[in-house]
């Protein structure tokens, strides 16, 4: 049997997505832009890189198909190529993750759901609240990351103003906190803010990205 027929063909591709993946930077990168398009140096700053190794992680993903360059005077913008299959696949890779590897298990039992003591609201619970008006949804990404698409109605408080914005939140509805994605923790400390000073605070089970990739309405 040929070692480069057609099926051996598809998978020596199939294996460069997977080495793309093969990386942390560059699944942080893919949820930052998960989120909008991102300049280079934007991205460099958020996750603490040089622009030189950050556009090394970027190319490895351009060379994958996962993300896409758009060049603007000297500046270069990224964005994820097949939002929804791209944000499918992290997800599948979190699920695959959190069943078969102990140490992410372990992490997720100490960290993430003893932040969360009550079970997270799913997105399609949060369509019915919303369309009943029984809910307040807030946003705890970054503002420009808000500017860039929200969950409909979504108000927008970063975490280090909750306490100031705490008085708009007493409206009687419970508070749905979302931000990034499922492993962004501004939701879970948002919440947890928000239950000590006796609000009704939950998580969403995702983020904005998985939101938008099910063909939820979005704003922005």
């Amino acid at each position: 049997m040929s070692s480069n027929g057609p099926k051996q063909r598809v998978f020596s591709h199939l294996a460069e997505i997977a080495a793309a993946l093969g990386h942390p930077h560059r699944l942080e990168i893919l949820e930052l832009i998960a989120q909008g398009e991102r300049g280079v140096e934007d991205l460099a700053g958020r996750i603490g890189l040089s622009v030189a190794n950050t556009s090394r992680h970027l190319q490895v993903l351009r060379r994958a198909r996962l993300a896409e360059p758009r060049r603007a005077g000297k500046r270069m913008f990224y964005s994820l190529i097949s939002e929804t299959d791209v944000i499918a696949l992290l997800a599948a890779l979190g699920r695959v993750g959190e069943r078969n590897v102990a140490e992410i298990e372990r992490i997720m039992t100490t960290y993430f759901h003893s932040k969360d003591g009550l079970e997270a609201v799913s997105r399609e619970v949060l369509l019915e609240r919303l369309h009943g008006g029984t809910v307040t949804l807030l946003d705890v990404r970054p503002a420009d990351e808000f500017a860039l698409g929200r969950l409909p109605g979504a108000i927008n408080v970063q975490l280090d103003r909750l306490d100031a914005a705490l008085a708009g939140l007493t409206t009687g509805h419970a508070v749905v906190a979302y931000c990034r994605g499922p492993y962004c923790l501004l939701s879970f400390e948002a919440v947890a803010k928000l239950r000590l000073h006796g609000i009704e605070a939950y998580r969403l089970e995702d983020g904005y990205p998985e939101w938008k990739a099910a063909g939820l309405p979005v704003e922005g």
